[in-house]
């Protein structure tokens, strides 16, 4: 019977045949452990000299690390084994012999690991990682559905800005420019004026000439849209959403963040009610820790880290000054200088994992913002026309997978925390 390692426990004394790659292989003298993975997981198998045939036996010296075989066996409790269970080998069949593994156990530079990530994602913690990874889109994507959201994709290939014009991919589009979309919000919009509660999610792409470790060129976003929703509603449903994800992160990735030895306490704190602070209220945790720091900038890196440390779970820092916010952004009915918009700040050091506001809902208001950015008119003609059919008051945030996903998982650097990361430097493998 064919199985996967993950399904050992349900076939105790059972014949069983698993499809895999060598992980490891150790001896002792008439009797040879090799370490099994098959993507679900990793299982000693025991090759006994009295147990198997002659030719197995011997693939002993023959087999190498990441070799293609099948492996026929009893399956065992073993509490001292990875995953509890054990096989006992009748017989291996080969499929493929692999060359010298570029990856051994030695360390090697991030450059080294990066050039061969496509070989890189099989070592067990970026496998662990890469599962982290897709509970968070599960939870996620669970998360909106049963909270009655739909699910809208927004094109990949856009005329128009979101984000500035100064980190936009630029392309050709037959006898026009096109651009690789920075979020898909603005059609998000258009979606919530139709559905009421949407999420888009899917890539989005900044040609920012940055080397930090917090950011890609190619980067993908859950983005929630909601009609007749302001500020306050909107950072309920975002702190609702990463709540949620920690839970089910914690509940269903115990052995993936058991592998990565992530102190799970700290994140087993991030439960609602966040606290809420406004943009002015940061400016002064950083006056009082010594940060310089110059009023109407954006938080950096640092400044994040530092007003992250005053508090054990996620913040939500709101009401920014309106000229370092996206034309987009409604402004605050009490002063016209603050914009309605929120970042999520994660603890530890992890920076920003959301950030959204209330969206204006004027046609005359929103029209002269994009003249004051000196962006084109036309690209924006059918955003214009959400504001003349039925406008309301709405609100939506974008959540970034990569970064959500480097704080539960404890990872410094976000190009671990998607399969194939795209840099200024890196568009291969």
């Amino acid at each position: 019977m064919n199985t996967t390692i993950s399904e050992l426990k349900n076939y105790d004394g059972k014949n069983v045949i698993l499809n895999g790659w060598v992980y490891n292989i150790r001896s002792i003298g008439k009797i040879w452990f090799l370490i099994l993975r098959d993507g679900s997981g990793l299982v000693q198998c025991v090759v006994v000299d009295k147990e198997t045939d002659k030719s197995t036996f011997e693939l002993e010296n023959i087999l190498t690390q990441e070799s293609s075989i099948s492996i026929e066996g009893v399956v065992r409790a073993e509490p001292r084994s990875v995953g509890g269970y054990e096989l006992g080998v009748k017989k291996i069949t080969v499929h493929q012999i692999a060359d010298e593994y570029p990856i051994s156990h030695k360390e090697h530079g991030a450059d080294f690991l990066m050039s061969n990530r496509h070989l890189w994602l099989r070592s067990k913690n970026q496998n662990a990682i890469l599962k982290v990874r897709h509970q968070v889109i599960k939870a996620t994507r669970d998360f909106f559905d049963d909270n009655g959201f739909t699910l809208m994709d927004s094109p990949i290939l856009t005329a128009n800005s979101v984000e500035g014009t100064s980190t936009l991919f630029e392309i050709d589009y037959f006898d026009r420019s096109a651009y690789l979309t920075q979020s898909g919000q603005l059609y998000g919009e258009a979606s919530a004026m139709a559905f009421g509660k949407i999420y888009v999610f899917g890539p989005t792409f900044r040609a920012e000439k940055s080397k930090t470790r917090r950011h890609l060129t190619e980067f993908w976003m859950v983005e929630p849209e909601m009609a007749y929703c302001d500020l306050d509603e909107n950072m309920d449903w975002a702190e609702k959403h990463v709540s949620y994800v920690i839970q089910w992160c914690l509940e269903h990735c115990k052995e993936e963040l058991k592998i990565l030895e992530r102190d799970t306490g700290k994140l087993e704190k991030s439960i609602p009610p966040f606290p809420r602070i406004t943009y002015d209220e940061a400016v002064d945790i950083l006056k009082k820790r010594g940060v310089d720091f110059k009023y109407g900038s954006d938080f950096g890196a640092a400044d994040e880290t530092a007003i992250s440390e005053e508090f054990d779970r996620p913040v939500m820092i709101h009401r920014w000054p309106s000229e370092i916010k996206a034309f987009y952004m409604k402004r605050d009915t009490e002063n016209d200088k603050l914009a309605l918009g929120v970042d999520m700040i994660a603890p530890e050091g992890f920076g920003e994992i959301v950030g959204g506001g209330q969206r204006e809902d004027d046609h005359d208001t929103l029209l002269s913002r994009i003249k004051d950015h000196k962006l084109p008119i036309d690209p924006f003609q059918w955003y214009l026309d959400l504001r003349k059919y039925g406008s309301v008051p709405h609100s939506g945030y974008g959540l970034g997978i990569e970064r959500t996903v480097g704080w539960i998982c404890g990872t410094k650097h976000v190009r671990e925390t998607i399969p194939y990361p795209r840099t200024m430097y890196r568009i291969e493998p």
